[in-house]
């Protein structure tokens, strides 16, 4: 919620009518990502679970296909794979577009707003953002407002005695509320974006808030800080333990700290030289985790897949944008650092199709897999030879196609789309084609697991240990899939990859 490209000028009616069922069948338009059926789409909202469906609200401009317009959008799902579209949410009005923010529900009708026995209320709290002059559009407020849904999250009524947070500043966004039962509170995360502080607030009726503290700065400064989230995260092997994970996003990229949570502060642990982040590649952003998940569930982090230096120009149409795999969330410790393990969530297992599979191949120069497509997914464990450069090339046209690789002397896994076709359309997008993390081998073995998904690519490296996410556009019947060793001498103990069906037939 961002840097603001270009301010439409002009409102929007109240009621906007249903989209059309989408065909889902343009060019890179992701299959089992979700993507809205046209226009703009940006930062993910309001996640909740509530009575067996995920709610997804989202940044959405309902008259256009860049950045304008914010509004809710909304969808639903049984289970994190298969949405349902529904009308706009929460539509902007006459003085307020409805920036980034998060969704709560009021079981024991904290705020009042019940109206009938039975019924429990949704409360979406936001960011109103106020241009009281259209001629002036940097001359803005933001305040925090709320909504609620007295039907399940169908329809929803703006509060009449909004805001409910003001301190009266220019920048001041994207509250993330969750129910804070020691202290029997709602508890909100708020950043100020400029200063690199998240605040927290509470409240015992979602109509009034308090002052508790701050946090910050600390880790990465270098840019504007957003779309906070705090959450506790079950941690790897200890059954029943939790640590708080506060997640923040910095203009371009996202970051994490680990550390616990008294109801009023947060104690950071993250050694203060360290920059944890929960996506290495350059296409993932503002992401936050589901509310009121059922106790046995593990977190589930949703991103933005797209990146603000470029995303009005990527060269999809009629949409642009799309949100990523949801993603499990543990936590794990290695010398004195917690580091956030993420998974596909195991849901995506339904729309494999029949796998094909190598074992024990060794690998000289390149090797042609016996698969292709632009939608699968590929699970692949390697031991890479001593300083070799080895992995695996995907959309395969030619000599065009991503490479994902390894560089055995430097530990370092690294995507390169210098060479996936139309990498041109914009100068951020041509000078963002490398991205790379250190991962170190474990006991000198490399899992890959990864999802293409036409011009999605998220990757998995040795258990969620590390992920990147890349954006790519390759053109029809670039689906070639090969594995290369420099060096030679790096083997495949077991490649497995499944084409993957449409969610949206």
């Amino acid at each position: 919620m961002k840097s603001l490209f270009v301010l439409l000028i002009g409102m929007l009616p109240v009621c906007l009518p249903a989209q059309n069922k989408p065909a889902y069948k343009e060019p890179f338009r992701p299959q089992f990502h979700f993507t809205p059926h046209h226009n703009w789409m940006n930062d993910p909202n309001g996640l909740v679970y509530h009575k067996g469906e995920y709610h997804l609200f989202y940044q959405y401009n309902p008259v256009g296909n860049t950045w304008g317009h914010m509004s809710w959008g909304h969808a639903v799902s049984s289970d994190l794979v298969h949405w349902q579209h529904l009308p706009l949410a929460i539509p902007e009005d006459d003085k307020n577009m409805i920036f980034s923010g998060s969704c709560v529900v009021d079981k024991n009708n904290t705020s009042g707003f019940r109206q009938k026995p039975g019924q429990t209320p949704l409360i979406a709290i936001y960011t109103a953002h106020i241009i009281p002059d259209k001629s002036k559009p940097d001359d803005y407020l933001q305040h925090q407002h709320i909504a609620y849904s007295l039907d399940d999250g169908r329809t929803w009524t703006k509060y009449e005695g909004n805001p409910v947070l003001d301190l009266n500043k220019k920048d001041f966004r994207d509250p993330k509320v969750f129910w804070h039962e020691p202290t029997k509170k709602w508890i909100m995360a708020i950043v100020l974006p400029h200063e690199h502080i998240v605040q927290f607030y509470s409240s015992s009726n979602l109509r009034s808030w308090a002052h508790l503290s701050d946090f910050g700065p600390a880790g990465d400064t270098s840019a504007i800080w957003e779309c906070p989230d705090l959450l506790q995260v079950p941690l790897t092997g200890q059954a029943g333990k939790r640590k708080w994970v506060l997640i923040n996003s910095q203009q371009y990229t996202m970051q994490y700290f680990v550390g616990e949570f008294n109801g009023i502060h947060f104690q950071n642990e993250t050694p203060a030289d360290t920059i944890l982040r929960p996506d290495y590649g350059p296409d993932f952003y503002a992401a936050i985790t589901y509310n009121n998940l059922p106790v046995d569930q593990d977190p589930v982090l949703l991103g933005w897949v797209n990146n603000w230096k470029y995303g009005a120009s990527i060269p999809t149409s009629p949409w642009r944008s799309a949100q990523s795999l949801p993603r499990t969330l543990r936590l794990k410790k290695t010398g004195n650092i917690w580091t956030l393990l993420q998974e596909p969530v195991k849901a995506l297992q339904g729309l494999r199709g029949g796998v094909v599979e190598w074992k024990n191949q060794l690998i000289s120069g390149d090797l042609t897999f016996p698969a292709k497509g632009q939608v699968i997914e590929l699970d692949a464990e390697l031991i890479p030879a001593k300083d070799d450069i080895c992995g695996v090339r995907l959309a395969v046209k030619g000599s065009q196609g991503l490479i994902i690789g390894y560089d055995a002397a430097k530990e370092q896994l690294y995507i390169d789309r210098s060479k996936s076709s139309n990498t041109y359309f914009n100068n951020e997008f041509a000078a963002l084609l490398h991205s790379a993390a250190r991962v170190p081998l474990e006991d000198g073995k490399l899992r890959l697991h990864l999802f293409l998904d036409k011009s999605i690519v998220e990757v998995f490296v040795n258990d969620g240990t590390t992920v990147l996410t890349v954006q790519l556009f390759p053109p029809s019947g670039a689906d070639g899939i090969e594995f290369f060793s420099q060096k030679g001498g790096t083997r495949i103990t077991t490649a497995k990859v499944w084409p993957m069906r449409s969610t949206w037939k």
